[in-house]
């Protein structure tokens, strides 16, 4: 792609105490095919070498920019490096994960040729404590609602980000990716899902998503629920289900390992009742 015409893509990069796993995160986006990017780190109050790592990269790529905040969560901190990136494209990276090389090329041609189209993501691999393929499901508006079926780092336009109220920066314990993922998409538009591996989730023992526990999980499903009940209301027939629906799930995944098999289809049968309801 010539690079004189390619429109900027701005790449943001949250970071809070993360300096130890930058210099990849940061490798991975100098890797890149597509040359037309910056990137945005947003310090998030960090107090370990996040600073010293990023400005050793600013001084090697001018594309690369640092701004340092207090801490105030992720949502805070990719609004804000939006706020000052000039990209026409948006991709966020935690600055613990890593994008293959074609990553940014293959979804800006896909953005360049199908003005429609609001997301693009792809295919992941875990790596860290877990290391196998994450194929994710083909999107629907449906599937999304009931579970969020994107990780963070898609490419949107930034036209479309500003046609939205941003990350909701209330939503401090998680899932504001999926909850702008639906704010993104809640007057339509596609999304498309590259069939290669293009994105690395790193699995951390510590992570914040690893250590939700059912109590929080539940929760925060029904806060986005509330945020977007309009659009559950508009989509799915039986959206009070869906809460319900998580919750026995988890009862599943306990019974479905456990040697009480006669008790356990009795207590399963509400599970697959519920499923069925949203698979019309």
């Amino acid at each position: 792609m010539n690079t004189t015409i390619a429109p900027i893509v701005s790449v943001i990069v949250p970071c809070y105490n993360h300096g130890i796993y930058l210099g990849e995160c940061f490798d991975s986006i100098l890797n890149q095919t597509y040359k037309n990017w910056e990137c945005i780190v947003i310090d998030n109050g960090s107090t370990d070498n996040t600073k010293q790592v990023t400005e050793s990269y600013v001084q090697k790529d001018k594309r690369f920019k640092y701004i340092y905040t207090q801490q105030k969560g992720v949502s805070f901190a990719r609004n804000l490096g939006i706020k000052n990136s000039t990209g026409k494209y948006i991709l966020p990276v935690d600055a613990d994960d890593k994008i293959a090389p074609l990553y940014i090329e293959k979804a800006v041609e896909v953005l360049e040729r199908k003005e429609n189209v609001k997301l693009v993501y792809c295919n992941a691999r875990l790596f860290g404590a877990a290391n196998k393929d994450w194929i994710l499901p083909e999107f629907s508006i449906k599937n999304i609602l009931i579970e969020n079926i994107i990780f963070c780092s898609a490419l949107f336009r930034r036209k479309d980000y500003d046609q939205t109220t941003g990350y909701n920066e209330q939503m401090v314990e998680g899932f504001e990716d999926w909850d702008f993922w639906l704010d993104l998409l809640k007057n339509g538009g596609d999304v498309v899902k590259l069939p290669e591996i293009y994105f690395f989730y790193r699995i951390k023992k510590d992570s914040r998503n690893h250590n939700l526990d059912v109590e929080k999980q539940k929760r925060l499903r029904e806060r986005i629920y509330q945020n977007h009940k309009e659009l559950y209301s508009e989509i799915l027939e039986n959206a009070g289900f869906v809460f319900e629906f998580y919750d026995l799930q988890n009862k599943y995944n306990v019974l479905n390992n456990s040697r009480d098999l006669e008790v356990g289809k009795k207590v399963l049968s509400p599970v697959r009742f519920i499923k069925s309801l949203f698979s019309r």
